[in-house]
C-alpha cells in the first residue's frame, strides 16, 4: 500500500552484529543476569565486558543496571563513568573518551528507523564522545552524533546532531545554551 508503513516487508538481514549467534546468546545472558544486576562491584563488570571484546581503560567505573547491547562495539577511555541504568544500544560503534561521565538513565542509541520508507528500514550510526564529555541523567544521544571535547548534554536532553566542544546543551532537540568553563 502506497504511503503507509509495511512492517511485513521490513528486512534487516544486511545488518551483521559482529559475532555468531552463540556468542550473542551468551552475552545476552551475562548482560541480563550479571551486568544489569544490582550485584555490587565494578572490577568484575569491566572484566566481563573485556571478555566479550570491549576495550575498557584504567579507572573506569561501571555502576549497577548498565545495559550494553554488544560489548565488542564498545570502547571506553580511562577514568570514565557509566551511571546506574545507562543503556548503550550500540548496533554501531560507541567510542567513549577518557574522563567522560554518562549519568543515570542516559541512553546512547546507535539505531533508528527510516520513517520515510514504507519498509521502515533500520539505520545505524556510530556515536563518539570525546574526552571530558558529560551526558546528564536521562540524556539521549542519537545515531551518528559526535559530542566534542568536554561538551555537556543536560539532564533529559536529546542530542540529534553533533555537540561542539566546551558547550552546554539543553532541550529537545538540544541546543547550545552557554559555554562550559572549567576552573582549575
Amino acid at each position: 500500500m502506497q504511503g503507509q508503513t509495511q512492517h511485513a516487508h521490513f528486512d534487516n538481514r544486511w545488518y551483521k552484529p559482529g559475532r555468531n549467534a552463540v556468542v550473542r546468546a551468551l552475552w545476552h545472558l551475562c548482560n541480563s543476569f550479571l551486568l544489569m544486576s544490582f550485584i555490587p562491584g565494578n572490577g568484575w563488570r569491566k572484566m566481563l565486558l573485556q571478555l566479550f571484546g570491549a576495550r575498557v581503560g584504567r579507572g573506569v567505573v561501571i555502576k549497577p543496571r548498565v545495559n550494553i547491547k554488544y560489548p565488542w562495539n564498545l570502547s571506553i577511555g580511562e577514568y570514565s563513568w557509566l551511571g546506574e541504568g545507562v543503556w548503550i544500544d550500540n548496533l554501531g560503534a560507541v567510542n567513549i573518551g577518557s574522563n567522560c561521565c554518562i549519568s543515570q538513565g542516559a541512553m546512547l542509541l546507535c539505531g533508528n528507523h527510516n520513517y520515510r520508507k514504507t519498509t521502515f528500514d533500520l539505520m545505524v550510526g556510530n556515536i563518539t564522545l570525546e574526552n571530558g564529555v558529560w551526558i546528564g541523567a536521562k540524556g539521549l544521544v542519537c545515531p551518528g552524533v559526535t559530542c566534542r571535547s568536554h561538551a555537556v548534554l543536560s539532564a533529559g536532553s536529546i542530542a540529534t546532531s553533533d555537540l561542539e566542544a566546551f558547550k552546554i546543551y539543553s532541550g529537545n532537540p538540544a541546543i547550545a545554551v552557554k559555554d562550559r568553563n572549567i576552573e582549575a
